[in-house]
């Protein structure tokens, strides 16, 4: 039979429980610059860990009520310190009660390659979001040539971070990443790397294109709207 959801988070928590303290506090702060300031605002962070992005957010004047959904409970204790609220446990398989379109925003830093199910739970939360709302989400690029040439080579080594992270459970390039957001209900707006290309990238991308961009991406980066 095949493990339930639980399982396999529960599988996972010692791989968890070896990654450093920064691993749960790193700020977003590239997803605050894109948010309108609007203290009337709503915003959802899905793997919220310690708050950091949305005590930022909130600092920011981004939003006046910022919601966490945290898997692991000592980075929820943390979040609750500096965040409107914090839900605990494991997004696949918790019932939310808010009410359609409750939200301005949602926010998955690093969080869907995670997820057993990704497309299920950005369904799912997609009637959380008000049309025109945003959608932030990033992920590592499976499709990085460092990556195809590890593959060339006959190599996927597990580490305890980046691309090949043994907590990974699924793997993107940006067109599929783009896809579980347009298939979500969202509309993409922008879609290229978390950190900006070098400057003999940049030039590389302008006279190709941009068609071999993919070859590039460390992460994907992705900005899209609710239909």
């Amino acid at each position: 039979m095949a493990p339930t959801n639980a399982e396999t988070a529960g599988s996972f928590s010692g791989f968890y429980a070896v990654k450093p303290a920064s691993y749960f506090s790193m700020v977003r702060a590239d997803f605050v610059d894109r948010l309108p300031r609007d203290t009337s605002a709503q915003i959802l962070e899905v793997g919220c860990g310690t708050g950091a992005t949305g005590a930022l957010a909130l600092s920011e004047g981004c939003c006046g009520r910022y919601v966490g959904v945290e898997l692991f409970e000592a980075a929820a204790e943390q979040a609750r310190d500096v965040l409107s609220d914090v839900v605990v446990g494991n997004v696949e398989t918790l019932a939310f009660d808010w009410q359609p379109a409750t939200f301005d925003a949602i926010i998955f830093s690093e969080v869907l390659e995670h997820l057993i199910d990704p497309a299920a739970v950005l369904k799912k939360l997609s009637r959380f979001v008000r049309p025109g709302g945003m959608l932030l989400a990033s992920s590592p690029n499976i499709a990085h040539w460092r990556v195809i040439r590890e593959l060339i080579m006959g190599r996927f080594q597990l580490t305890d971070q980046g691309v090949f992270d043994r907590t990974h459970l699924r793997w993107f390039t940006p067109e599929s990443f783009a896809m579980l957001a347009e298939n979500a209900g969202f509309d993409v707006e922008e879609l290229g790397p978390v950190t900006p290309f070098s400057q003999r990238t940049e030039i590389l991308s302008k006279m190709t294109g941009g068609q071999f961009d993919h070859l590039f991406m460390t992460q994907i980066a992705m900005l899209a709207r609710r239909r």
